[in-house]
């Protein structure tokens, strides 16, 4: 019987190939009636999110792109159930940008991230933003980590840094920290392509995904006050990286750092207060970005106060007049993007 048991999921496997194949190739349907999925188990995991849980992580058989699930540990100890959920998010927030780019997670959300002209300025930047909360953060680069960077990741506590390559000076220091898990990926392949999945009791939602390609030409100025370059540029900085964080959610940012980030919140003008607050008083001269549009105006009048200058949303409330003239009052820009960036 376990010889029987192991020789149909081999076929079963074999025949849900097969189908996918077909499915794609000839029934050019993204959402076909019957969708089967076949994964391989990687690796047995201590438990899950809480230790009453038993856990495994598991492969697709497709992958096309530069992921969690093909990622290479170097070193430390093995990866738990949290950690993978969130070397996930932080290494696919980082994939969106082409720039050096460097993001520090703390439960699925980002607690700070930046782009620079260097990774090892990338990471300092991000891990400044809220360096309190970066304590037992898992770091994710999109360029190799260099010995400046791990000389800087070696006096802070970090759980996981994933990238694409470890320069020898950079494993040498590294190694002394046994217990630092170290995920290697190769050379970032992107595949916008493949969908997204998420289980639920008794079923699975599946969605094609969103890109990060939002440029200058596509915002929708409907200010008085049009945005200035350094706006613009920090604008679409700050909406890639409000894609990556849970709703009800608010990123402040200035150029290519964040300064402040509200997460999960129920309402959006208390999103908008707790960046304020996460921000320590940087705020002063930032520009905002909102995953969803302002039901009222209240959440640009605690965005002035903070010193905001200007604002990017996607638009489309029944109050947008509303909240416009808001944003005129305090002589701020506002542009529309037309794209909501719900994540839950």
């Amino acid at each position: 019987m376990r010889l029987a048991a192991k020789a149909f999921l081999r076929t079963a496997r074999y025949d849900t190939i097969i189908g996918r194949h077909f499915a794609e190739n000839f029934l050019h349907d993204l959402f076909p009636d019957i969708y089967n999925l076949t994964f391989k188990k990687i690796q047995n995991l201590r438990y899950g999110e809480n230790p009453d849980q038993r856990a495994a992580f598991y492969r697709s058989f497709s992958v096309r792109e530069t992921c969690i699930s093909t990622a290479k540990q170097l070193q430390g100890r093995e990866l738990s159930y949290n950690n993978i959920l969130d070397a996930n998010d932080a290494f696919e927030l980082v994939k969106d940008f082409d720039t050096p780019t460097a993001a520090v997670i703390k439960h699925t959300n980002p607690s700070g991230v930046a782009s620079s002209d260097t990774i090892e300025d990338a990471y300092k930047k991000a891990h400044e933003t809220d360096s309190k909360s970066a304590f037992g953060s898992v770091v994710a680069l999109n360029k190799s980590c260099n010995a400046e960077i791990a000389r800087m990741m070696k006096e802070v506590f970090v759980e996981v840094i994933i990238c694409p390559k470890y320069e020898n000076g950079a494993l040498e220091i590294l190694k002394s920290k046994t217990n630092l898990r170290l995920l290697e990926t190769g050379p970032v392949v992107k595949d916008y392509g493949s969908p997204d999945m998420r289980k639920v009791a008794g079923g699975l939602l599946v969605q094609t995904r969103q890109t990060a390609d939002l440029k200058e030409k596509d915002l929708k100025v409907v200010t008085k006050r049009k945005p200035t370059k350094e706006e613009i540029k920090a604008m679409i900085f700050a909406w890639k990286v409000n894609k990556h964080v849970k709703s009800n959610s608010i990123v402040l940012a200035k150029g290519n750092v964040t300064v402040g980030i509200g997460a999960g919140q129920m309402s959006r003008v208390d999103a908008v207060k707790l960046a304020v607050i996460k921000s320590l008083g940087k705020c002063e001269g930032s520009v905002m970005s909102s995953d969803a549009f302002f039901p009222f105006r209240d959440g640009v009048d605690e965005a002035a106060k903070a010193g905001v200058t200007a604002i990017i949303q996607p638009g489309g409330s029944i109050r947008d007049k509303e909240v416009i003239e808001a944003a005129n009052e305090y002589n701020m820009a506002m542009v529309f993007t037309g794209i909501r960036l719900f994540r839950h």
